[in-house]
């Protein structure tokens, strides 16, 4: 017995990997090792769930700096709190020029199982090589196995030449009455006015519209729809994806023009559809913003905060990434969010809360400094 305790010290001091305890309770906020015993670095993500396993995407981060230089990391559990890395789904390209150069910036990765093309595809959001955040394109990339390898297919910004399905011929005129040069100073009433009448749809209208903080969201019908902060970071935006996944019908709708709303979630309960989102401040946490529909063309009615308790204002030092409705449990929703380090990306802690719901039946989700699955409904 003394022989192996002081093997495994060895093993430790010597770097091997030491046999880690198994996970049994969430703790939001804090380390969350995979099965490797490293802190789980899938940032900005989103789970799929087939045939049993839960894949978790997200944003491999570096320990410096903002720009992608692995890719999209995959992880794999079967409950949701031990996860082992099954390394990189999408990796960035060495090819000078590509839309995925080592050194772009890829966000939010999302990934959906497609049951007519048996295919597992993956949008994100993209940034070109040395431009900031000016690009504002989505990539779509595709694979046979939902570990990858993912291969990129192409990138775009959405609905180029096409004005939302709610616009009428008189919206659409009084759109393109409305220019970004007679507004020589941003976030005055007239120019919020300008944006909300659709002045930035107008400018975007040839290109297509600007996309950005990003989710995926399956119906039911199998039907998939893109949500994504558009018009500079003002407008969250909802767009119909063809049969395929992997392009746009031109069918789609702003939400909340000019709220200035990003990381969008969405899930949906008892006939209602929910969309929790946050404010626009860099990489610093603010108060979430909560909106519902009968419908996922509307109308969208704008809530409070879901968040109740100590720092609920700040939706407890996170921002929203993804809501997982857990199989096999009818009430059983979670709320993702990433609890953002800018100094060490990669060491920025995932917060994962269960969503509760008040007799009204609106969504209500308070702090817990841990928990378990069988608190699910």
């Amino acid at each position: 017995m003394k022989i192996k305790k002081i093997f495994l010290m060895c093993a430790c001091a010597f770097g091997f990997t030491c046999v880690r305890a198994q996970v049994t309770e969430f703790r939001p906020a804090q380390m969350w090792p995979d099965t490797n015993g490293e802190h789980i670095n899938a940032h900005g993500g989103g789970i799929l769930y087939h045939e049993g396993i839960y894949y978790w995407y997200g944003e491999n981060r570096p320990d410096r700096g903002f720009s992608t230089e692995v890719g999209v990391e995959v992880y794999t559990s079967k409950d949701l709190m031990n996860w082992t890395d099954a390394g990189v789904a999408l990796s960035v390209s060495s090819e000078s020029g590509s839309p995925i150069e080592r050194g772009c910036i890829m966000e939010r990765p999302k990934v959906v199982y497609n049951k007519k093309t048996a295919k597992f595809v993956m949008l994100f959001h993209l940034e070109l090589k040395g431009r900031g955040y000016e690009a504002a394109r989505v990539g779509f990339a595709v694979s046979d196995t939902p570990t990858g390898p993912f291969r990129f297919l192409r990138s775009l910004r959405p609905n180029a030449g096409v004005w939302p399905c709610d616009f009428t011929e008189k919206d659409i005129a009084t759109a393109r009455a409305q220019k970004e040069s007679d507004y020589k100073e941003w976030w005055t009433p007239e120019w919020r006015v300008a944006i909300v009448k659709g002045m930035l749809t107008a400018r975007d209208f040839e290109g297509g519209q600007m996309s950005r903080d990003m989710t995926v969201f399956v119906d039911s019908d199998d039907k998939a729809y893109h949500i994504f902060s558009s018009e500079e970071n003002l407008t969250l935006i909802m767009a119909e994806l063809t049969d395929d996944y992997l392009d746009y019908t031109g069918k789609y709708i702003r939400i909340a023009p000019g709220g200035q709303n990003e990381a969008p979630t969405i899930f949906f309960r008892n006939g209602k559809y929910w969309l929790i989102a946050s404010g626009c401040t860099g990489w610093a946490p603010n108060k979430a913003r909560m909106f519902s529909a009968p419908s996922l063309w509307g109308p969208w009615q704008q809530h409070e905060s879901p968040f109740v308790g100590e720092h609920a204002n700040r939706t407890f030092g996170g921002q929203g990434t993804f809501v997982l409705k857990v199989p096999g449990k009818e009430d059983g929703f979670v709320f993702m969010a990433d609890v953002w380090n800018p100094r060490h990306l990669r060491r920025s802690r995932h917060i994962w809360l269960p969503i509760e719901f008040n007799e009204e039946g609106t969504p209500i989700i308070p702090w817990r400094d841990s928990w378990s699955l069988d608190q699910l409904k």
